[in-house]
């Protein structure tokens, strides 16, 4: 099988671009793949160690809010029971569930490399200088995304569940959840929290191509205030205290994007002020 030659970016046409993208797509989805037939092999694992650990009352989160509440004097954050059940009521349920929850699995463990396969698409269109300067952006990427996930997992979820499981309009009701339902609660409050950590990496490439200011980020902060609680009101239940709880760090991310922004617009005026210079 021949090798396939690298194309300089410079000679490449439109048909080249998306025949080079489609080869990184290829590799990436392949990495989501094995990671998650992997994930399927040690499914037993996955599913009582992981996914079904926030339904149980021993779950760390709700142990850690126990103790939060009892330094206040109250026993309203301990959890003695979790009461409903989760079951299956299609034939394939189960089976559904195990092949959509390794899929994000693999997904999640295999970001780096999805991440880093996206880089090199991009990487060739930007000059050697941007590149030296974001040779850290798969590492912070990553990590933002892994703080998102798990913040989604032990905090998102945990107190989603709660909340769900122990609101009734009546006796008469059980609380008896399919497990799609359960799996989708777990897997959306991760995976939009590991998305939404992303925010300061998307401010700053916002702010290279010129789309954002720090001015602009500062002026606009009461209206973000305000979709920072749209979004968490999405995510969460309706419930005030754990949207409070869910905002505050968007809000910090938020925060330390203006940081991010304003050191970007630093570096360009600097970089401007030598070409300047050079010139004159």
């Amino acid at each position: 099988m021949a090798k396939r030659k690298q194309a300089n970016p410079d000679e490449m046409s439109f048909l080249d671009h998306l025949e080079e993208l489609r080869w990184h797509l290829i590799r990436a989805t392949l990495a989501i793949v094995i990671v998650g037939t992997v994930a399927f092999i040690f499914k037993d694992f996955i599913f009582d160690q992981i996914i079904f650990a926030p339904a149980r009352p021993d779950f760390i989160s709700y142990d850690f809010l126990c103790q939060v509440a009892n330094i206040f004097g109250s026993d309203k954050g301990c959890i003695n029971e979790m009461d409903f059940k989760i079951q299956n009521r299609t034939m394939g349920g189960q089976f559904n569930a195990a092949i959509w929850t390794s899929i994000i699995v693999g997904l999640v463990v295999a970001f780096p490399y999805v991440i880093y396969e996206f880089w090199r698409f991009i990487s060739p269109g930007l000059y050697e200088k941007e590149r030296k300067n974001s040779r850290g952006f798969i590492i912070i990427s990553s990590l933002l995304f892994f703080m998102g996930v798990l913040f989604g997992y032990y905090v998102i979820a945990p107190l989603s569940i709660n909340f769900l499981a122990n609101f009734t309009v009546g006796d008469m009701v059980k609380n008896e959840f399919d497990i799609s339902s359960y799996i989708g609660l777990v897997r959306s409050s991760a995976i939009a929290a590991g998305l939404i950590f992303e925010l300061p990496i998307i401010i700053y490439f916002f702010t290279k191509i010129g789309l954002v200011t720090p001015q602009f980020l500062k002026k606009y902060r009461k209206y973000a205030l305000v979709i920072v609680l749209i979004v968490a009101a999405i995510i969460t239940p309706p419930d005030i205290s754990t949207q409070v709880i869910v905002s505050i760090p968007i809000l910090i991310l938020y925060e330390v994007s203006i940081l991010i922004s304003a050191f970007v617009m630093r570096k360009e005026l600097k970089e401007q002020n030598k070409l300047k210079k050079k010139q004159a």
